[in-house]
């Protein structure tokens, strides 16, 4: 790129038209501060909303943190204030020192536009030259729609740079971006994850926050690194293939005193009534949608991130509480809309704003929505009247897997339904399978931990877990450690515990892990369809005497059949029947109870015939032995006529 000049970042009034009215699609590339180096000019033109200042000017390490001694200019009655000033070149620490014209409320701020930032606890910004990253990733971008298609085999492996491995030495240190990338990308291949996703990578002060609180919204965090440092890890990933997406928090803000609220001694990012304009839950302040900068501020940052980093989806953190004026509110405590109802009309034309922008502009990136309420429509297009999110987490099958495995087999009976339930709401949304990091904190435990029974059936049931979300329709996550069985609840402030891979039960879960991922992306089955009914079949889901489970994926091509069989018990089934549309020679491709994996070694010598011996309403069928707390998954013969599939009750 070439260097940028004075006038490419200065604001004209056509900048300040479209911000004013919350259209500007790049305003990242005037607002914040921006090096100048073409020519003889050389310096950092510095420009901030803040339209209640009296005067505003900026306070760095260029002119000894001095308050007014480098004042900036108001733009007629914009709000916006804004200046050049020469010799001021990138790594230049700053803040906006403002002047309220509200009473006598005077305030040192970060840059809301501020591309890089200090260390934690230290809250400054500091002048990033963006323009000097040379990208290598042109061959993934160029693939990238096809890669993260409906039909494509989508399978994220969730983590937090902070503690997914630490430095050794004293203190624990955090990896550096650069030694994550050394890390992380073979770990991930040899996963065989098609993606990752990160927890809020952008600034924000307090670790606890696991990213969730972000102050800088245009800053990666320094505590890996720079922000270059940071494109070339998205840079590596990309060259291996992976994709990687990035949590999102639109949601909510702190009230961090260099961050957004009260930012010009009003409220000026968010709303002023503590009932529209305050989190209850998380003590935080909620963003005023309604308002247009506002509106633009967030709809540039999501741009900023696909854009400038290259980022191939975004997670949006918290959708529910956005949709819902009276979320987690008691009555009185709320203020309804102008038709008097609970939704927030404005947030929901923010969130049809963004994801129509994004799939006009970026039509090879995804945008998914945490998201767990039944409000209709959320991963439908915005003209067929939903929020137009490409995806969805399925929160329900969530709640109702870990409910039912929490439980000891000998009750699991009873309680059948919560595996099957799913089948009538699967298909009405885009949906994402979710065991993610909300899972294992909060004293819920590891996913390990929730398992019931003695050692042996605590991992039967962990893989049996996984291999359960596998054959289900709909993308996968998994949070990390949850792929080999981490005893302990996750912390954030240290490393996963990456010595229990020298126990075979730990190495055994993650080899299953790797095998379903590879058998999720060579099983067309397994992947094409995921949205569509037609290409998911039960053929038993009724046995809750049992506690056993059958069903039939399906391709786009016939050919691409597969069954897969679960026991959800401690005791295996000898010649269990199972109806099946095809004659012939069924291949068990996988096995849960595999000894490489670490179970009992039972199962069906490789393959089972099917034998015309009339069951679930099929002319053929097999007899196989299901291994205890297991899943076995055979493949269709192919070159076999199809049989036409019956009619089967629903769960």
């Amino acid at each position: 790129m070439e260097p940028a000049s004075l006038e490419t970042v200065r604001l004209t009034e056509f900048d300040l038209h479209l911000f004013a009215e919350g259209t500007h699609a790049r305003l990242y590339e005037k607002f914040g501060a921006h090096p100048v180096a073409a020519g003889a000019t050389k310096g950092t033109h510095f420009s901030v909303w803040a339209p209640n200042a009296r005067r505003v000017s900026v306070a760095g390490d260029f002119n000894a943190w001095k308050r007014g001694a480098t004042p900036l200019e108001p733009r007629g009655d914009s709000g916006v204030w804004e200046a050049f000033v020469p010799g001021v070149g990138p790594g230049a620490l700053y803040k906006y020192a403002i002047d309220s014209r509200l009473g006598s409320y005077r305030t040192e701020r970060a840059d809301p536009f501020g591309f890089a930032a200090e260390l934690r606890p230290q809250t400054a910004s500091r002048v990033c030259d963006l323009d000097g990253y040379r990208w290598d990733d042109a061959e993934w971008m160029a693939r990238r729609g096809e890669a993260q298609g409906r039909d494509a085999p989508i399978a994220i492996y969730e983590l937090h740079l902070g503690s997914w491995r630490r430095g050794a030495g004293a203190g624990n240190p955090w990896l550096t971006y650069a030694e994550i990338a050394e890390h992380l990308i073979p770990y991930v291949k040899e996963m065989g994850y098609t993606h990752v996703e990160l927890l809020p990578v952008t600034e924000h002060p307090f670790d606890g926050s696991w990213g969730y609180q972000t102050v800088g919204y245009f800053a990666p965090t320094s505590r890996f690194g720079s922000p270059q440092d940071f494109m070339r890890l998205v840079d590596a990933l990309h060259r291996e293939g992976i994709g990687v997406i990035l949590d999102w928090v639109p949601a909510h803000f702190p009230r961090d005193e260099h961050g957004l609220g009260y930012f010009d001694g009003t409220h000026l990012y968010e709303h002023a009534d503590p009932r529209q304009g305050e989190h209850p839950d998380w003590g935080t302040f909620i963003f005023n949608y309604g308002r247009n900068e506002v509106r633009n501020f967030l709809h540039s940052n999501a741009r900023f991130w696909l854009e400038r980093y290259h980022v191939d989806g975004l997670r949006i953190d918290a959708v529910a509480s956005m949709l819902y004026l009276d979320y987690s509110r008691a009555a009185g405590q709320w203020i309804p809309n102008r038709f008097g109802g609970r939704e927030n009309l404005e947030a929901i034309d923010f969130l049809r704003q963004l994801n129509e922008q994004v799939a006009a502009d970026h039509p090879d990136t995804l945008v998914f929505a945490e998201e767990s309420t039944a409000w209709p429509g959320v991963s439908r297009p915005v003209h067929l009247g939903g929020l137009g999110f490409h995806f969805k987490w399925d929160m329900g099958w969530m709640h109702d897997a870990l409910d039912y495995f929490r439980l000891d087999p000998i009750h699991r009976r009873f309680h059948h339904q919560r595996l099957t339930f799913r089948t009538m709401y699967a298909f009405s949304e885009n949906f994402v399978l979710p065991l993610s990091h909300d899972e294992v904190v909060h004293g819920k435990g590891s996913l390990f931990g929730r398992m019931p029974g003695d050692e042996w059936q605590r991992f039967a049931n962990l893989r049996l877990l996984h291999a359960f979300m596998y054959v289900q329709p709909g993308k996968k996550l998994l949070f990390m450690g949850g792929e080999f069985g981490q005893y302990r609840e996750w912390n954030h402030d240290g490393s996963l515990d990456w010595d229990l891979l020298e126990q075979p039960s730990h190495a055994g879960v993650r080899r299953l892990v790797a095998d379903l991922n590879r058998l999720y992306r060579e099983q067309r089955a397994l992947h094409q369809g995921e949205q569509d009914p037609a290409c998911f079949e039960w053929v038993d889901c009724n046995d809750a005497d049992q506690s056993a489970l059958s069903l039939l994926r399906r391709g786009r091509n016939p050919a691409d059949l597969l069954l897969a069989v679960l026991n959800f018990t401690p005791v295996p089934r000898h010649a269990y029947r199972v109806g099946v549309p095809r004659s012939g020679v069924w291949r068990e491709v996988l096995n849960t109870d595999a000894t490489l994996y670490g179970g009992s070694g039972q199962g069906n010598l490789g393959g089972v015939e099917a034998r015309p011996v009339r069951w679930h309403g099929r002319d053929q069928s097999l007899a196989l032995i299901l291994p205890p707390l297991a899943m076995v998954v055979l493949a269709a013969p192919t070159g076999v006529p199809v049989a036409e599939p019956p009619r089967v009750r629903a769960a």
